[in-house]
Order: C-alpha cells, then structure tokens, then sequence
C-alpha cells in the first residue's frame, strides 16, 4: 500500500511480464518492520508499504531468479500466485521494483543480491497480528520513516509564527563531527529521510559538509530555506546533487500576504532563490506555505506561483508554538476558512501535505496520508544542541525525551523512551473516544493542543465540529504553557511586521 503523497502516478503507466526477471529498484531502501516492510523511493521520494511477510521475501527473492514466475514458485506466496502477480505488478507500478536487462550477467546479479539481503537483514521478528495501517503506525516503528532535524537556531528573518523563536545562534550547537555521528546512526537505523530547518539551515558554515555526509550515508535531505542566503553557485551545487530537495519557505501569493508574516522584503528574495534554482536546473523544488487566515483566499495563486518554477505545493498547519503563540488566535483559519481548505485539498491530491491538516478528516473525507499524530510514533524532532522532542512542533520540556549525545545515542531514545511509549500506547482516548469522528481525526493535534492550554485527550482547538472553540472559551487565565525565552534576537532582523486584518 502507498501511502505518500509526495507525488502521484500512474498505475497502469507499464506492462509488468511475470516471465522477466525483476529486482528492487536500486534507487529503493527496504526496512523491514513486524507487519512486513517499508520501501522508501529515493528518486519518486514515494513510501510503501508492503503488509505482509512473505512478500517481503518473495521480494528479496526476486533478485537472481531468471523469472518472477520462478521466484513465486519458490516463495511460500507460491500457491497464491494470482495474489503474488499482482502484488508485484503494483510495486513495478510504484517503481519499487526495476526490470532486469537480459544484457545483465545473471551471476554478478546474484552476487548482488546476496550482499544486498545480507546488508539489509535485520533479526526477525514473528509478525504482528494483522490490523489496519493506521494501528500498526500508533504502535510506533522500528525507526522513523523521517525526522525533523533544526540545525540552527540563527536566523536572518524574524518571522511572527516562528515555532522556535529563531533568530540567534545557541554557542552549545552540535559540532560538525557530533552531526555526522548522529547522521551514522540514522544511517544504521535506517531512517530514510530528514527534514532539515532552523531558524535558517543554509546560514551554517558546514551546511553542505552535512547535507552531502547524508547523502552519501544513504540518508535523503529535505530542507527548508527562506532564500535568502541563495547564490547561483549554491544553486548549481544543489542541483549536482542526488537525493536532495529543497522547500522555499513562502506565505502568501504577494508580497502584501506574505510579508507582514516573514517580514520585509522576504517573499522577493524567496522569488529569486526560486529563479536561481530554476536556473541551474535544480528539479526537486517546492514551495512550503504555512497556512493562514490572510492566505486561504490566496492558495489557488500559491499552487500557480509554484507551477511557474516547475515545484510542488505543499501546505503546513499554523501551530501555536515559539512566537507562533502570540498571533495564532489573529492568524489561524477560520472554521469556514477550514471547510474550504478541506474540500480544496479533496480537489487537489497533487499538493503536499505531510499529514498536517488530519484532524478535517471530521468533516466527512479523510484525506490523503496516514491521517494521525505521528509524535513519537513514525516522526521526532532533534533540536540544534541534540535535544530529542517527540513532536517537530512542541520544543517544551514536558516533550523532551533525551539527547542524542547521551549513552546509548538516538537509538536508544527512539525504541526506549517512556514518553514516547507513553504516546505510542496512550491510556485513554479522552473526551473525543465518545465523538462520532474520532476514527477520522484522532483527535487532531497535539501541538496544537498543548498550546492553547487544552488536555491532550481534549479536542484539537479547531475542532471540525467546533468543539475546540467550546473548550478554548471556558478556559482560565494562565491555563496556556508559556513557550519558554525562545532565541529571538533583541533587535529584530526585519522591520517592524504589522499583521492584516482577519478577513
């Protein structure tokens, strides 16, 4: 099953030949998990998900069969064969699975395979009872598919939202060589992918001497800028590499939306990273908007904007965290604002979202994704000194779960922490078990939810039914957690912002 909306495709783009012999593609990780495995793209930077076991092996097994029909047949799947064909044929539709050239010597391919199994083998696992996706991902994996990785907290913007208060460096940032240790033990672990940001990433002197230490450990980069530090030699040097996308970080169709957000200034320099990158033939770009009040009205432009740079659109939630605390409740979207976004989102498959907006899945249609909470479950979050949150969204003490400097490293958190088998294996639902959309929003998010001051099994403060808007009225003062000094620079490093009036 594939569940990444990172890019659509076609499913009947090929013919798959059960009588030629295919191989995972070599552009594909498999990390296996109890329910059977995870395949991560690294070219269509697509996630599947393959549910059972034995077409785990059957896949392993492809590799130095002269058939596909001789690998079924030599696989338990081998009394169900139409099953096995067509389980196959999706994942050669996902381009999981590459068709092997009869030009290719079939001993270098076994040869091949057996260094391949034997790298990817982990110790097995008897394989969990089968349940529905979403369960399994609740339980937690054996790794995170992707986690998001602050480098810096230094920034040259100033923006009103900004979850970390960036804008000055933190002296006690990991070193060069404390990061690609870190990055050694992603790479052991397998973790396909991760979400680098700040503050701003590419301010970093050993930026790049990070980036390419990932990419060359077999870990993806997704990173986002605000542009601002773009060069045409940092352009071309993107575009040299594999495995690399870059998000420019924009908040409205014009600069009047976007820059009483970002501040002065900020969406042309963002405008003219996106023109640079274009120029040097850079074609893993997108455009990340977090979405506002002042921008709904604007998202059909936003989606342009990127077809204009050959990028994809994708759309964040707005959380009330760092400054992002102090102007949520101005700039966070309305109900109906929701409903449009909602059925916006139906229409466009296309656009990313990273499982942000799952807690609309109460107004009738789930969207596309997992559609849950992934804190501490499938994602985390690694801040610029090497403290491990469970949430990318919630720096707070009451989320801290240890630091990859400490023994045992990253791993050891991830597949030992009580607060992240805490989450994983929550006490109760709450209030939101006993509504009708629970199955469809989980209960929305936690971030957003910690906050604003409500109970984690309370409703998400933008409940679709509006039962966020009920608990936040009959709050107290002095309910809402502070979110602590933050890194904002005394004199900021834009002018003064002065937001829109709410529309």
């Amino acid at each position: 099953m594939s569940t990444d909306t990172e890019r659509p495709f076609d499913r009947n783009r090929r013919g798959f030949d059960p009588g030629s012999a295919y191989r995972l593609s070599q552009q594909v990780a498999l990390r296996e998990e109890p329910f059977g495995a995870l395949a991560y793209h690294y070219g269509n930077r697509r996630l599947t998900f393959l549910r059972s076991p034995s077409l785990v092996d059957l896949v392993r097994g492809l590799d130095g069969e002269e058939t596909v029909e001789d690998a079924i047949s030599a696989s338990p799947m081998g009394e169900r064969k139409k099953s096995a064909v067509c389980a196959l044929s999706s994942l050669e539709n996902s381009e999981i699975l590459e068709k092997v050239s009869p030009l290719e010597s079939p001993g270098a391919i076994r040869a091949a395979a057996t260094k391949r199994r034997a790298e990817d083998r982990r110790s097995t696992q008897p394989p969990a009872p089968t349940r529905r996706l979403t369960e399994e991902m609740k339980q937690g994996l054996d790794a995170p598919i992707c986690l998001t990785w602050e480098l810096t907290y230094g920034c040259n913007l100033a923006c009103v939202h900004c979850l970390s208060s960036s804008g000055r460096r933190d002296p006690r940032e990991l070193s060069t060589k404390q990061a690609m240790h870190f990055i050694d033990e992603l790479s052991s672990m397998k973790v396909f992918y991760v979400n680098v940001g700040g503050g701003e990433p590419t301010i970093r002197s050993d930026f790049f001497d990070i980036v390419s230490y990932c990419v060359g450990r077999g870990v993806g980069v997704k990173f986002s800028t605000n542009g601002g530090t773009m060069t045409a030699e940092r352009a071309h040097r993107l575009a040299s590499m594999d495995y690399v996308d870059v998000q420019i970080s924009i908040d409205g169709a014009t600069p009047a939306t976007n820059d009483p957000v970002r501040g002065e200034g900020s969406f042309a320099a963002a405008r003219r990273a996106m023109c640079l990158l274009s120029d040097a033939g850079f074609d893993s770009l997108k455009i990340s908007a977090v979405v506002t009040r002042l921008n709904v009205p604007e998202i059909d432009d936003l989606l342009a904007l990127a077809g204009q740079f050959g990028a994809e659109l994708r759309l964040t939630r707005l959380r009330p965290a760092g400054r992002g605390v102090q102007t949520w409740h101005e700039l966070h979207p309305t109900l109906n604002q929701q409903r449009t976004l909602h059925d916006w989102l139906k229409d466009h498959p296309e656009v990313l979202t990273g499982d942000s907006f799952f807690h609309l899945s109460a107004f009738g249609e789930a969207l596309p994704g997992l559609n849950l909470c992934g804190a501490g479950r499938i994602v985390c979050l690694i801040d610029p000194i090497g403290d491990v949150y469970a949430c990318p969204f919630v720096m707070h003490p009451e989320f801290k779960a240890g630091s990859v400097l400490g023994e045992g490293g990253f791993s050891e958190i991830w597949r030992n922490s009580d607060l992240f088998d805490g989450l994983r294996h929550p006490s109760t639902g709450g209030a939101c078990n006993a509504c009708g959309a629970f199955d469809s929003c989980q209960g929305g998010c936690m971030a957003a939810k910690f906050f604003t001051g409500l109970p984690l099994d309370g409703p998400d403060p933008e409940c679709a039914l509006g039962h966020g808007e009920s608990a936040l009225a009959v709050l107290g003062p002095g309910r809402r957690p502070e979110p602590g000094p933050g890194h904002s620079k005394k004199v900021a490093a834009t002018v003064p912002v002065v937001l829109g009036r709410a529309r």
